[in-house]
């Protein structure tokens, strides 16, 4: 148990930041898994706006140093190359299906 009055405040404050932290932390992870779900089920209409959140969701994060600014970036980056691989399969996939057709 710290002894200093200084050291107890400053241990209360900490545990109030990292309760807070925790929770916006949180809040970030379950919007990137509700996006990347989306992407994977091929659902990209429900995709794109989940993307939006979720890219929201990490900048007040890494605006709020909760975490750090590239860690932030990184995540972006990858969540958006998600979707545009996902966007470029499903737009590749109906023009694929028609050049199978062939006529006797």
């Amino acid at each position: 148990m710290p002894k200093s009055k200084s050291v107890r405040k400053a241990t209360r404050v900490s545990e109030q930041k990292r309760l807070r932290n925790k929770s916006i932390r949180s809040n970030t992870k379950t919007s990137i898994a509700k996006a990347e779900d989306l992407i994977l089920s091929k659902d990209l209409e429900a995709a794109q706006p989940a993307v939006v959140t979720a890219v929201s969701a990490i900048d007040k994060a890494a605006k709020r140093k909760i975490i750090h600014p590239n860690t932030a970036a990184r995540r972006k980056s990858r969540l958006v190359r998600k979707l545009n691989q996902a966007t470029l399969a499903s737009v590749a996939e109906p023009k694929m299906a028609d050049t199978d057709t062939t006529e006797d």
